[in-house]
């Protein structure tokens, strides 16, 4: 089966070459844009480019004198978005997406046209090709309508995304396409032919074609598209209409101290306070209220859904189990597993098992210090549910101030000095750095983006970064990574069909290739390079007179997880787009930008860049080890709840729907009380109607807490703990590039963390390997 990019887009990558003259301390050129011209290894402008780059995100001023598109304003014209050659306009969209499903269809009757063995052996290049020509106008579309201000641009870019879509649903149910795989794969001179990349793809299509019923008789089919469809729609409804049994709780104001009074006003009409039941003023309620009773009333309300979102989180369920049972699975866990590192339920409640086990002692401990502050503040020797988030509080509160200042350990956190320092970190481990590059009119979807040009020692520019990080009305505020373009190999025949359909937008066959966005010659091959987005929401400031955008210590760490996913994708420049980047397992993919957390806390990383942006003094590390240790004061109780989060999820995916007696609330208690430290909520309690994950992460919500484990070991084990200067060692991040990044998909993920760690034990990734990674834990120590 095709597929667009994972819910996590991807970056697309680009390299041109640029010089900057300076002049008054800086003085702008705009570099010739030559995209077939050899690179230049040498980097004789490296340090200016160091002090560029933390001059056009911290200072306005500079930015627009640098950026042409920010200097002369986006006119949405030019060399198109991405210096994408369609793209000049909305109805550029039009003619890139018929462009493409042209190529598509031709590659698509060249497959159903295979006959002989060397047509077979093209097989597996001539689908990852296939993909990538959809891939290429739905991600890049779906990032644009949902990030481009213009709605022109917009709603072009969304009938370009559903025609796309559309075709892609077709060759889902073409079974002819799934037969002449199959051939293919039962060829052992075929098979012999297929490099390790190949085969990867191969299964992965294979694995595809067969978890979408492509091989049931019609009707069967039929039914699997129609349970497809209403899985989707009842899922979205019970994510975007879930609401609680009751609305609001209402109380005499008396009773509500210990809350912000400010706040208690904004609900209080003739002294009666109307609580929501739901969002941060229950939570506040929950963290404040002296009354216990109050407390109670307010915690048991905020915990129970309606029966009507109940009754769509069950129909969903037991749709999926329907649908992995026409589809021959066991139930819908080992459906959406099987191409998982995980591989079955079996193996994640073997992780999540040997994982609990490592946390509850900790969480036993942090319970004796809460029910300590409760006896010291009541007498009483019971802790109930609706007390953690108030005593938890209360100890928080009484940490010195100082490691709650967060206020002045932003001042050493401009936004220029972190993207100056993420540059600096990663030419350290791996031989790369951040060029800033002028963008052109129309390159780019608002002034604010700055484009940087990935460059490698050894390979030149090897992929292009579009950042848009600062705050604007209408944007999203959730932190995001894009491929809009992976990376893939462009064989001699796409060449020559683009140099027979050459026009007025490109100037050459190779420009023509990759619609005008970046390509590069690597080992004597032309590559499409990665092309990536990065999306944050930080605050600015336009006035030259105020301070530079500066970031808390937790947006820090968000940038450096998202650069996590961008240097994943920066560094697995595959020959196939299938497995290029983060295309890899879903539970596998988070690991990179886990662990790029860990760098954000590092006092030799942060000791590359880290200083005030005023006096320019280095932070003082322990402003960042009291903060990390207020942090982390009651993570073991976090961990736990993530822990039974996904031991339910893996329950409401089983073949329990199919039952009649079936009742996710039973579920969710009988967990709490069989594998929970913390006190369980009380009876007549559903918390699970407001798990809108169980739509989007159906049984792959253990993924964040196994990528933590992973991400936690080859910290300790490839980097030391930091210990030794290893956190900046380019010898360390050469292991991690040459045993896990630049594979990207490529590989069988077990293979590269047993080398990586070089630890066999896990190199057959079955149940006991699971069990052995949950026992590693996830705390420091």
């Amino acid at each position: 089966m095709l597929k667009s990019a994972q819910s996590r887009a991807w970056i697309c990558s680009r390299c041109i070459q640029r010089q900057i003259q300076g002049r008054r301390g800086l003085k702008i050129t705009a570099s010739q844009h030559n995209e077939s011209r050899s690179v230049n290894n040498i980097a004789p402008g490296a340090l200016h480019d160091d002090r560029t780059l933390r001059q056009i995100f911290d200072s306005p001023n500079i930015w627009k004198e640098f950026s042409q598109s920010a200097k002369y304003g986006y006119s949405g014209r030019g060399c198109g978005l991405f210096q994408n050659r369609y793209l000049t306009d909305p109805q550029g969209f039009e003619s890139f997406a018929n462009t493409s499903l042209w190529k598509a269809k031709r590659i698509v009757e060249k497959v159903l046209a295979a006959s002989s063995v060397d047509e077979y052996k093209r097989i597996a290049r001539d689908l990852d090709r296939l993909s990538d020509l959809l891939c290429r106008v739905i991600d890049l579309s779906d990032f644009v309508r949902a990030t481009h201000p213009d709605d022109k641009f917009q709603a072009a870019a969304t009938k370009a995304y559903m025609m796309m879509f559309e075709y892609m649903n077709v060759l889902n149910t073409t079974t002819g396409l799934y037969k002449q795989l199959q051939v293919a794969t039962n060829t052992p001179e075929v098979v012999a032919s297929w490099n390790e990349e190949e085969l990867v793809v191969v299964q992965i299509l294979a694995k595809d074609f067969a978890k979408s019923a492509i091989d049931l008789p019609r009707s069967q089919r039929e039914r699997f598209v129609t349970l497809s469809q209403e899985i989707s729609e009842v899922g979205t409804e019970f994510v975007d209409e879930m609401e609680p049994s009751r609305h609001q709780i209402t109380f005499p104001s008396s009773r509500l101290q210990g809350m912000e009074p400010m706040l208690v006003r904004e609900f209080t009409t003739w002294g009666r306070v109307s609580l929501p039941t739901i969002g941060g003023v229950s939570l506040a309620a929950l963290r404040s209220v002296h009354d216990e009773e109050v407390r109670k009333e307010i915690f048991i309300a905020s915990k129970t859904a309606s029966e009507r979102t109940l009754d769509k989180l069950e129909t969903m369920l037991r749709k999926r189990a329907e649908l992995a049972r026409l589809s021959r699975f066991e139930s819908f866990a080992h459906l959406s597993l099987s191409d998982k590192m995980a591989k079955s339920p079996e193996s994640v409640n073997q992780f999540l098992q040997a994982l609990s086990a490592d946390n509850s002692p900790r969480v036993k401990l942090e319970m004796e210090e809460l029910l300590e502050a409760k006896r010291l503040a009541t007498g009483s020797p019971k802790f109930n549910a609706w007390d953690k988030e108030y005593y938890t509080s209360r100890v928080l509160a009484n940490v010195k101030p100082k490691a709650r200042n967060s206020d002045f350990i932003s001042a050493f956190f401009s936004l220029g000095t972190v993207m100056q320092g993420l540059s600096r970190l990663f030419t350290r481990l791996y031989g790369i750095r951040f060029v800033p590059h002028e963008t052109s009119p129309g390159e780019t979807w608002n002034s604010d983006v700055r484009r940087l040009d990935v460059v490698s020692e050894t390979d030149g520019h090897v992929a292009v970064l579009y950042c848009d990080l600062f705050s604007r009305p209408g944007k999203s505020p959730n932190p995001a990574h894009f491929t809009l373009r992976c990376s893939r190999e462009i064989a001699e025949n796409e060449l020559e069909e683009a140099s027979l359909s050459l026009n007025g937008l490109f100037k050459s066959a190779q420009e023509a290739a990759n619609d005008g966005m970046a390509t590069s010659i690597a080992s004597g091959s032309l590559k499409q390079l990665p092309t990536i987005a990065l999306i944050c929401d930080f605050s600015t400031n336009s006035n030259p007179r105020m301070p530079p955008s500066l970031l808390s210590f937790h947006e820090v760490t968000t940038l450096f997880h998202e650069m996590g996913h961008a240097i994943h994708s920066i560094l697995g420049r595959t020959s196939l787009q299938n497995v290029s980047g983060t295309r890899c397992a879903t539970d596998f993919a988070e690991l990179p930008s886990v662990l790029m957390e860990h760098f954000a806390s590092d006092p030799e990383v942060l000791s590359l860049f880290a200083r005030h942006y005023e006096t320019d003094q280095p932070l003082p590390y322990e402003m960042v080890n009291d903060k990390l240790a207020l942090e982390k004061k009651f993570e073991g109780s976090d961990i736990e709840n993530q822990i039974i989060l996904s031991m339910i999820d893996q329950e409401y995916h089983s073949h329990l729907p199919l039952e009649r007696s079936f009742s996710t609330t039973q579920i969710y208690h009988d967990i709490q009380n069989k594998h929970g430290v913390l006190p369980s909520d009380p009876p007549g309690t559903s918390w699970q109607g407001f798990f809108g994950h169980l739509f989007g992460y159906g049984s792959t919500y253990y993924s964040y807490l196994f990528d933590r484990v992973l991400a936690k070991r080859i910290w300790q084990v490839v980097f030391a703990s930091g210990q030794g200067g290893k956190s900046v060692d380019r010898e360390s991040g050469e292991r991690m590039k040459e045993k896990v990044l630049k594979w990207g998909g490529g590989r069988d993920p077990w293979r590269c963390v047993a080398e990586v760690l070089d630890d066999e034990r896990v190199g057959n990734g079955d149940e006991k390997a699971m069990g052995v990674v949950g026992s590693w834990g996830i705390q420091r120590r």
